[in-house]
This record gives structure tokens, sequence and C-alpha cells, in this order.
């Protein structure tokens, strides 16, 4: 097994992964949901040629639009765990539940996004407090937009949650090492 060191390295490798694989999925889910969010909003912020499949363009820019954000959200986490806990198995462990988590969570505000952009475009309730860009249509940037925003909230509570899986992974090697020591002395 390597050291905590390299692990380090390759949890925020695998970190900015997901990062970049979630926001090509989402965008597909996005894209379903406000196609004109992207044709005519995110198209031209991300310069994304115009010959670019709609579909294929969606994703460039998930990708371009998070992969940072990974090792962005799990540095604080990895750090931590590259101090705290002791073993170098059990901080790998600990990151990719960490990175789950955070994925898990920025999924949970994806979806949550995506309802509230439906109920704000079916109700209108927001329309008054809310100014709509040029291009794409409101019910595309209720929906698409929602969705995109919340999903930054959703990984910034993962940035948070990223902390449990550390300090589990702590509780449970110093535990190992006080049983270890016990066994050890009888």
């Amino acid at each position: 097994m390597m050291g905590k060191f390299p692990i380090f390295f390759l949890l925020l490798f695998l970190a900015a992964l997901a990062a970049a694989l979630f926001g090509a999925a989402h965008n597909q889910l996005s894209y379903s949901v406000g196609p004109t969010y992207f044709t005519e909003f995110k198209f031209d912020q991300f310069q994304i040629a115009e010959d670019t499949p709609n579909r294929l363009g969606a994703s460039m820019v998930g990708v371009l639009a998070s992969w940072w954000m990974g090792p962005l959200i799990g540095l604080p986490a990895f750090l931590y765990g590259l101090i705290a806990v002791p073993k170098a198995r059990t901080y790998l462990a600990a990151g990719l539940g960490a990175i789950f988590l955070v994925v898990l969570l920025t999924t949970f505000g994806a979806l949550t996004g995506l309802i509230g952009g439906l109920v704000a475009d079916n109700t209108g309730l927001l329309d008054p407090y809310l100014t709509f860009r040029d291009g794409p249509t409101r019910s595309d940037f209720l929906r698409a937009g929602f969705m995109h925003d919340a999903s930054y909230l959703g990984g910034a509570l993962g940035l948070i949650a990223a902390f449990f899986p550390m300090r589990r992974a702590r509780k449970i090697d110093h535990h190992t090492a006080s049983q270890e020591a016990q066994n050890a002395a009888t």
C-alpha cells in the first residue's frame, strides 16, 4: 500500500474526475429540462463551437464547470485526513467515502433544484423577484438554472459532510490501535 501523501494526490485526482463525470451527467438531465439554457446561454459562456452536437456540448459545459469543484471541496477534508487518520488504507477508504458523500449530496441538491425550478415555473411565484436573461426561455432558465445553482449548494454541504468519513476513520484507527496495544499487553 502506498503512503498517505500519494493517496492525498490520488484523492484530489479522483475528486476532480468524480466532479467532471457528475457535471457531464448532470447537464444531460438539465439539458433535457432546459435546452435553451444551454443553446442560448451556457454554450456562449463556455465558448462551445456552434457545430458541436448539443448533448456533447452540454456534457462539455458540465465537465468544464465542475471538474475543479471536486478538489476544491475535497481539499479541506483530505488535508484533515492526511494529518488525523493514522493508517493509509483507512485514509483512502475515508477519502473515497467522502467523495461518494459529496456526489450524493450534490445529486440531492440538483434534484431539489429541479423540483424548485418546476414549482417556480408552474406557479410564477418568483417571477416578480427574478430578472430573466435574454435568450433562454423563462421555463428553461428556471428549470436548468435552479438545478445548476442548487448543485453548487449541495456541493457546499458536501464540503462540510466530507469531514465525517475522515473523523470516523480517525476513530476507527485509534480504536484499532488501542485494541492492538491491549492484546499485545496480555
